[in-house]
């Protein structure tokens, strides 16, 4: 914890083990300071870095983010340029500090059709990073919920999986998330209730939680009152907490 950062007290509260972020508001940040977006995105990167810092803080064991959508591609071609340019220098001046802070790297998309040096850059950070234990960082780049669904049918079928075979653990051995617990809570920032086609199979019993903080300003004290809000919740996973109640 840096040194004049607020103290916030969590050993009466229930750490989730999995959290994913749906980091919105960039454009948005930017633009009510008149500045262009790229420099929404730029500060929007600088967050994270705060971010995982803060999960690592927290105990929180893996942290999944929303960085680039399979319909990002849509957007204007200058933006695209800019991000895959960001993202390129966050590998670059981020992967060593990852590493020696002890977070594992996972990619969960396709990098198909992605700048061959921009992949080079990805599986850098994920081989140097993969022994770490203290933090799975989970980064969502080119990456869909729809998409990866099908991507796992396509490779079930190839592997000539029956159907009668076929059940919700082997379904998820599939998944871009294998192994992984599914998430425990889904924070989105910016206001927006929408899940955006975003682990919409391992989200399914995820606690959501919409903040109206625009991303770059998202900060601990926001990730705190979000693990709060989750305490509050009661997760009974279709099922009640009191056999005698009426359904």
């Amino acid at each position: 914890m840096a040194e004049h950062e607020e103290v916030l007290d969590l050993s009466t509260l229930e750490v989730p083990t999995h959290v994913a972020i749906i980091m919105d508001g960039n454009g948005r940040w930017a633009r009510r300071r008149g500045l262009p977006r790229q420099a929404g995105h730029r500060a929007g990167d600088e967050n994270l870095r705060r971010i995982i810092r803060a999960c690592v803080e927290f105990n929180i064991k893996i942290l999944t983010i929303y960085a680039f959508s399979t319909e990002n591609w849509g957007r204007p071609k200058t933006e695209v340029q800019a991000l895959m340019k960001i993202f390129a220098r966050v590998l670059d001046q981020e992967t060593d500090e990852l590493n020696r802070n002890g977070v594992c790297v996972h990619h969960l998309g396709d990098l198909t059709g992605v700048d061959r040096k921009l992949q080079e850059k990805v599986r850098r950070a994920l081989d140097l990073t993969r022994d770490n234990e203290r933090l799975i960082l989970n980064v969502a780049f080119n990456y869909g919920g729809r998409a990866e669904i099908l991507h796992a049918v396509r490779e079930m079928l190839a592997d000539g999986i029956k159907p009668e075979a076929l059940n919700e653990s082997l379904f998820s051995s599939y998944l871009f998330t294998k192994g992984l617990p599914d998430p425990d809570l889904v924070i989105r920032t910016s206001g927006e209730l929408r899940i955006s086609n975003f682990l919409i199979w391992q989200a399914a019993y995820a606690e959501y939680y919409p903040t109206p903080a625009l991303w770059p300003d998202f900060g601990r004290r926001d990730l705190y009152e979000a693990i709060v809000a989750f305490n509050q919740r009661d997760r009974r996973f279709g099922l009640v907490t009191d056999t005698t109640s009426q359904s």
